[in-house]
């Protein structure tokens, strides 16, 4: 649940900042885009930690080749997402992009629940609940590209 806690207390945290008088974060979209990128480093970065990178390897279903390029990738797309949606001339594109990228993940997601894994040790988000944050992540991400 560290995407939706990133997502909506980091939301809560820079549009209050923005009613505090900081102009750059006066509104909901420049907010939103800045509690986007602030889940993506949460769930970016750990792509590349060994530990969680075993987890997130095992995630990808085993239709998909080379499963721990796809997490590199994913976790390089997420970062560089993260960057794209704090500057405003391409913030609606990597958003857009994002968008794409979570539906594309959301297999590895499906996948892991069903067969019951891991992830830092913990059982995965189950299935119905990962649905839900998938769904809100999505319309946050395509909320922010308009």
């Amino acid at each position: 649940m560290v995407p939706f806690i990133a997502l909506i207390g980091g939301f809560a945290a820079l549009r209050l900042l923005g009613l505090a008088g900081v102009d750059m974060l006066d509104g909901w979209q420049p907010a939103l885009r800045g509690a986007l990128a602030l889940m993506l480093v949460f769930t970016g970065v750990p792509h590349f930690l060994p530990s969680w990178r075993r987890d997130f390897v095992a995630m990808i279903p085993p239709v998909f080749p080379r499963p721990a390029l796809l997490v590199t990738l994913t976790g390089v797309l997420e970062l560089a997402g993260a960057a794209g949606l704090l500057l405003a001339p391409i913030a609606p594109y990597a958003a857009v992009g994002l968008a794409l990228l979570m539906i594309a993940m959301f297999p590895a997601n499906v996948s892991a629940a069903r067969r019951g894994l891991t992830l830092a040790g913990k059982p995965v988000t189950p299935l119905p609940a990962r649905t839900a944050l998938q769904v809100l992540l999505v319309a946050a991400a395509v909320a922010a590209a308009v």
